[in-house]
């Protein structure tokens, strides 16, 4: 799949030099901006890498105006299908997550992980652009469910009570697709009652990836998930794709067909 938007292409990586230039901009906004230590092996070449980078699928965004290409790519997202994940490592999210409710309902489902977009696009489309790839990859892998951490910077729970204690009371996914974060990470969502909630400072707070799921349809787990390493805390995003409103299904059908 390769969708030219003027000077952006989006596809999947399909050689390992395209790997390793969404592994240079995961590190530049991981570690570089973020925080993150690096896991492993990448460091000296200024790329974030993982074990399970093997077995994922990464849609990248380049922008062909810039000539480097170990530097090309401007957005990413790494997919994993359920039956790679059978065969292969497991999901990346169980090591956060108690991913039963998933796997047991036995539904085609991918994880998505990863998701970053350089700093110099983020007030654009880029975004977008990487949601309509997303959209493709699923209709094209006969995709039911969509799920995957997404991250509040830093590790203090206290500074998102407003974000976190929304998304708990007003979209907590239903108890048959309610992942569980697992002890010795896990902290409490629900840090104030609902009608404490200031839900101006709530949607201030709220990361834009998150706010995409929701505006999917989507929900999040219970708790969130302190990852030391990333040095963030995570929520664990879940989607039904049967489950998106209709108006943002045929946005992102008109854009994969423009």
């Amino acid at each position: 799949m390769i969708l030219n938007k003027s000077h952006f292409t989006l596809k999947l990586a399909e050689s390992e030099a395209e790997l390793a230039a969404a592994q240079r901009l995961r590190y530049r906004v991981f570690v570089q901006e973020l925080g993150a230590r690096p896991a492993y092996g990448g460091a000296a070449d200024h790329r974030e890498i993982d074990a399970f980078d093997p077995y994922f699928d990464h849609l990248i965004l380049k922008d062909t105006r810039i000539c480097d290409d170990a530097n090309n790519v401007i957005g990413a997202y790494r997919l994993m299908r359920s039956e790679t994940a059978q065969t292969g490592p497991g999901f990346y999210g169980a090591g956060e997550y108690d991913l039963g409710a998933i796997t047991r309902s036995g539904r085609p489902a991918v994880e998505l992980g990863r998701s970053c977009v350089d700093a110099a696009y983020r007030n654009g489309i880029a975004l977008h652009l990487l949601w309509q790839g997303v959209a493709d990859y699923v209709l094209r892998n006969k995709i039911q469910l969509l799920f995957g951490v997404a991250s509040f910077n830093g590790t203090d729970p206290k500074i998102y009570a407003d974000g976190l204690s929304f998304l708990h009371h007003n979209h907590l996914a239903p108890k048959d697709l309610r992942v569980q974060a697992r002890a010795g990470g896990s902290v409490p969502m629900a840090l104030k009652p609902c009608e404490d909630i200031d839900r101006t400072v709530a949607v201030r707070q709220i990361p834009a990836l998150i706010k995409s799921y929701i505006r999917l349809g989507g929900w999040v787990g219970e708790g969130a998930f302190i990852d030391w390493d990333f040095n963030t805390i995570d929520v664990c995003l879940v989607l039904d794709q049967a489950n998106i409103p209709q108006k943002q299904r045929a946005q992102l059908a008109q854009g994969l067909a423009a």
